[in-house]
């Protein structure tokens, strides 16, 4: 059986929403070989409609080691309003949480989950997400969406700490 691993940039506020605005000044070796380690660990990504289609319009022309891999992996993108996906991508109909589950019980290595938001509501709802990658920034942002906003009490298991010489902890749990 496959690990779902969820991996989402948060400020220190718990904004996630914008992390192009205010991520790019820690994106050093250090996040690149993190970064690396994930996707290394993976055969699929999964992604809400909203973090593919930026997905969709950025990486497609980037090359090097880690964006080949970024861009040959099957993409599975979770969406009710998207009637047609490229990039290597398979819209997921019907109910989410069952798809992927399906998935999850396919051989294979990791799916890695980008983003958090309503997905995140379908896939914890049903105890889907094995594992979460918060990488934590040392940065404020005074407005944009929250992590986990419009969630019940959910208690988590800290299984890790990775912290980076530009002031990036990325927090690792699983569920409780």
């Amino acid at each position: 059986m496959r690990k779902l691993v969820e991996s989402t940039f948060v400020s220190l506020n718990g904004e996630i929403g914008s992390p192009q605005e205010w991520g790019p000044p820690y994106w050093d070796d250090e996040h690149a070989g993190y970064a690396d380690k994930l996707l290394s660990a993976a055969d699929a990504l999964l992604l809400g409609r909203v973090t593919y289609e930026g997905f969709a319009q950025a990486w497609p022309s980037r090359t090097g080691d880690f964006a080949d891999r970024f861009n040959s992996l099957p993409k599975y993108v979770a969406s009710n309003t998207l009637k047609e996906a490229t990039w290597n991508a398979t819209i997921l109909e019907g109910d989410v949480a069952e798809e992927v589950a399906k998935l999850k019980d396919e051989p294979g290595k990791n799916i890695l989950k980008f983003g958090t938001g309503g997905l995140d509501q379908a896939l914890m709802a049903r105890n889907l997400v094995d594992e979460f990658h918060f990488w934590l920034f040392p940065v404020v942002v005074g407005t944009g969406q929250r992590l986990f906003d419009g969630f019940d009490v959910t208690h988590l298991n800290l299984v890790d700490t990775t912290r980076f010489a530009s002031g990036i902890v990325v927090l690792t749990y699983t569920p409780k």
